[in-house]
């Protein structure tokens, strides 16, 4: 039978997915990906939680694909481009296609436990500003990653 509903206990009950960023080893976090398990394809639903002194993610921001994030509980920093901003429970924080890159740290004594939401396009392109690098996103293809340095603009190429 075709699962539908989670029920919060078997959410609670569930071990999740232990994950370490492949760019940043201090991005540490559990993640209980339910829209996975109900079938959802559009986008991802998350709870995930972020240990005291660790990050969520490698500072980044997505060109084609919209994320948001809802505190549960715990609190922390949110970094948005150039900003930082102290967030805790029930607070909401929207990552736009092509805005600013960002990333979040849990900066208390207790576990930074999210929803977060992302949509899943068949292709995305990511910047890693802190790092120099961009992520090439494609469907059925490996993802890529490249230094800004080695990306080649040519000129005069024109239109498909």
């Amino acid at each position: 039978m075709e699962t539908y509903v989670i029920k919060k206990s078997e959410i609670e009950a569930m071990e999740g997915l232990q994950k370490t960023h492949f760019l940043n080893e201090n991005a540490q976090r559990l993640n209980k990906s339910l829209g996975d398990l109900v079938g959802l394809t559009g986008f991802g639903f998350h709870i995930i939680e972020v240990p005291p002194g660790k990050d969520s993610t490698e500072f980044h921001v997505h060109h084609h694909e919209d994320e948001c994030t809802y505190v549960l509980s715990g609190t922390g920093q949110v970094i948005i481009g150039s900003e930082t901003h102290a967030i805790s429970e029930g607070d909401f924080i929207g990552y736009r296609k092509g805005g600013e890159a960002h990333t979040m740290i849990n900066s208390g004594s207790a576990p930074l436990k999210c929803i977060v939401v992302g949509q899943r396009l068949p292709h995305d392109v990511g910047d890693y500003p802190n790092l120099g690098k961009r992520i090439y996103r494609n469907e059925s293809l490996p993802w890529d990653v490249v230094d800004h340095e080695n990306i080649v603009n040519p000129s005069g190429a024109g239109k498909k």
